[in-house]
């Protein structure tokens, strides 16, 4: 189960297209720091013509895409980590931007006992993000 501000979230908050998620290995207290779209983009066949349309992804059961926290979550089991949502995201965008900061925030690469990251992958533009008037 994921949880966010300490409540399991059991449903797609509305307005939100993804995430950024910490998961935390309880047994050595190695983090992930990721991101993950509530929703995917698949195409059908209509009338000869492709349509895309989204579909709720596999958010629920997901652990991650970093092969050592796959590793260790097989060889631990499930119960042994904790997944918590950092940050709710309203975009594609405003998700990879937040995955990114925290990232760095966190120095996640300087670390490798602390953390399972081994990369930070990022392409954002100002447009990607719904800017408020704060800024």
């Amino acid at each position: 189960m994921w949880y966010y501000e300490g409540v399991e979230l059991a449903d797609i908050p509305e307005g939100c297209y993804g995430f950024v998620y910490k998961i935390t290995n309880t047994e050595s207290n190695k983090i992930y720091i990721g991101k993950k779209l509530f929703y995917s983009s698949k195409q059908r066949q209509v009338k000869g013509k492709k349509k895309k349309f989204k579909v709720e992804s596999d958010w629920k059961d997901y652990f991650g895409s970093n092969d050592q926290l796959l590793n260790d979550i097989k060889l631990c089991g499930k119960d042994k980590f904790q997944r918590h949502i950092l940050k709710l995201c309203k975009n594609k965008g405003e998700c990879s931007y937040y995955e990114a900061k925290y990232q760095f925030d966190l120095d996640v690469l300087l670390y490798p006992e602390l953390y399972y990251n081994v990369w930070i992958m990022c392409k954002i533009h100002r447009k990607h993000l719904q800017l408020t008037d704060a800024g």
